[in-house]
């Protein structure tokens, strides 16, 4: 049976869809056939790899009108496949706030799906709201990226409280992968003391690759292409393939 990680981060722009794009498509060119799930109703991820937001998306897979054959699209990469997300979605989260057990759909929607992939990478919202809590809910294992800067501190210390309650109430299996730091600009000391102070603290949660602004992580995204196929040369890519490679090393 595959491991299920969910990227989660209360706040935009931290990197979090372009990190399990390229984290995602990295693990595929390792020979592991790797599910991208778009779990944001903004579609970034669907779009980041080149695939249409048309339905069925994953809300159909949620409401059980779509079975997951006619969900699951394939990417330019061989090995990885994407659950397209839709402004549908968005829907979704009024809908369940009055259902029973609202907080498993997405786990129930994702477990036939389990032994078919070695790892599925679920792409959360900017919130920490109930579209997040299925995430959390449905994953092994959460990764964290972190900005290089002062709110992202008090981002994480609300985020950590958040999963130490889903793993009381909702998901006592549910583990902290890892932290790692994305858009780290060397040439500030902000920059320098976050990663001290986090990896100081959070010690070996923290993973050793800190992935650095770059432009060509950026224009990736409006070519439909992780960046191992838009530039694999450049220092963002570089930094990606190692991050995935940590990823495969913890399991």
């Amino acid at each position: 049976m595959g491991k299920t990680f969910v990227f989660v981060n209360q706040k935009g722009g931290v990197g979090k869809t372009t990190s399990a794009i390229n984290i995602g498509a990295y693990l595929a060119l390792e020979g592991k056939k790797t599910l991208l799930v778009d779990f944001d109703s903004q579609g970034n991820m669907t779009s980041g790899v080149g695939v249409d937001r048309e339905k069925p998306t994953v809300y159909d897979l949620m409401a059980g009108t779509s079975p997951a054959a006619e969900v699951i699209r394939e990417s330019a990469i061989p090995g990885l496949s994407v659950i397209p997300a839709s402004i549908d979605l968005s829907g979704a989260a009024i809908e369940l706030v009055d259902q029973e057990e609202r907080e498993y759909f997405l786990k129930k929607a994702l477990a036939p799906l389990q032994s078919t992939y070695d790892y599925i990478l679920i792409d959360c919202p900017p919130s920490l709201g109930i579209l997040t809590l299925n995430g959390l809910v449905a994953a092994d294992a959460v990764l964290i990226p972190l900005q290089c800067e002062y709110f992202a501190l008090e981002g994480l210390t609300l985020l950590l409280q958040t999963v130490k309650r889903v793993q009381k109430t909702l998901n006592p299996e549910l583990e902290i992968g890892g932290i790692f730091f994305t858009m780290y600009d060397s040439r500030t000391r902000l920059a320098q003391d976050v990663v001290h102070q986090v990896t100081s603290y959070f010690k070996d949660r923290v993973f050793r690759t800190i992935i650095p602004r770059n432009v060509r992580l950026s224009e990736a995204p409006s070519h439909g292409l992780p960046i191992c196929k838009y530039d694999a040369l450049c220092v963002g890519a570089r930094s990606y393939e190692k991050l995935a490679k940590e990823v495969l090393e913890r399991g």
